[in-house]
């Protein structure tokens, strides 16, 4: 009985000193580029937005009086806050904004989305087109376009009441301002999240559509079960900017102060809240106060939208 002999690997001879040294000295050089490549966004974000917030925070806990000039009062401003009622009016109002503009939103976009993702629309590219146009309207001619539009006594949906014989709705009183102010918002704002929601729907891999097309499911069926799990990610992105820019209102309350003062106060969103203690009131250290809990508030709610977000997504099977 004869046997094979096993062949022997030899080991891989041990890299040389100056090798390791060469070596060393590229990924050194290489490290170094990359450094010099990220070091223009390093000095912007410390520039514009660390420094920026170290200052506001530094601002929030003192207070400038007429006696005494500046003096250290710790939490006091924070305090102050929690217990300020235009602070809390202001942040359920936007409460109440969340809750019913931003569902409408993006449902309205997700519809978009899902219809012109079916191929079934004609001409898609153009209504494409045409749902996106708004978002590239700059959002202070927007609010005054809109603005023009509310007018009672001027605006065009005023006259059309007129002329039909309706009592023109006013648009601009107290009870109302918040529902149009809702409407600019999602006027302006459906197309840039439906082009987020497309875009994820294009990158849906197609042999679930054709596993589906052989199950002899419809689209419908298709839109429930396949592609609004498969974006969901891109619908939990845009759920969290819309949160975002929901507590950052300041646009259009700001614009519409001046057409409807008495329906819309200083205080209408935190931010504009915020801006008129700074830059009206003048005291800087309450709005860097105001302005530092408003953004621990976004932070803690999109946080908690995440979180069950991601639960949901490991409980299912």
């Amino acid at each position: 009985m004869t046997m094979a002999k096993a062949k022997q690997v030899r080991p891989a001879p041990a890299p040389s000193g100056a090798r390791l040294r060469r070596r060393s000295a590229v990924e050194r050089k290489k490290n170094r580029a990359a450094y010099l490549f990220v070091l223009p966004f390093v000095v912007l974000f410390a520039a514009m937005l660390f420094i920026p917030l170290v200052y506001a925070g530094y601002l929030s806990m003192f207070q400038v009086r007429i006696i005494g000039g500046e003096s250290f009062i710790g939490v006091a401003n924070y305090i102050r806050a929690f217990l300020d009622p235009r602070f809390l009016e202001g942040l359920l109002r936007m409460g109440v904004f969340l809750i019913v503009q931003v569902p409408i939103m993006l449902s309205l976009a997700l519809v978009f989305a899902l219809a012109l993702d079916s191929g079934r629309v004609r001409g898609s590219r153009v209504l494409r087109l045409l749902i996106f146009v708004p978002f590239a309207v700059p959002g202070v001619i927007a609010t005054l376009m809109w603005g023009y539009l509310y007018g009672n006594d001027f605006g065009p949906i005023a006259q059309v009441a007129r002329a039909l014989g309706f009592a023109p709705p006013d648009l601009l009183a107290s009870g109302n301002i918040l529902g149009s102010i809702m409407n600019i918002v999602t006027w302006s704002f459906v197309g840039y999240n439906m082009i987020i929601m497309y875009a994820a729907l294009r990158s849906i891999p197609e042999e679930l559509f054709e596993a589906a097309d052989i199950d002899g499911a419809g689209q419908i069926r298709v839109a429930w079960s396949i592609k609004i799990p498969a974006i969901r990610p891109a619908i939990l992105l845009t759920v969290i900017f819309s949160i975002i820019g929901t507590f950052q209102l300041f646009n259009e309350p700001s614009l519409l102060y001046r057409i409807a003062p008495d329906a819309i106060g200083v205080s209408f969103s935190p931010n504009f809240y915020a801006y008129n203690l700074a830059f009206i009131s003048l005291d800087t250290n309450y709005a860097a106060a105001i302005a530092f809990l408003l953004g621990t508030v976004i932070a803690t709610i999109s946080y908690i939208i995440q979180h069950f977000a991601n639960r949901s997504q490991r409980s299912e099977p």
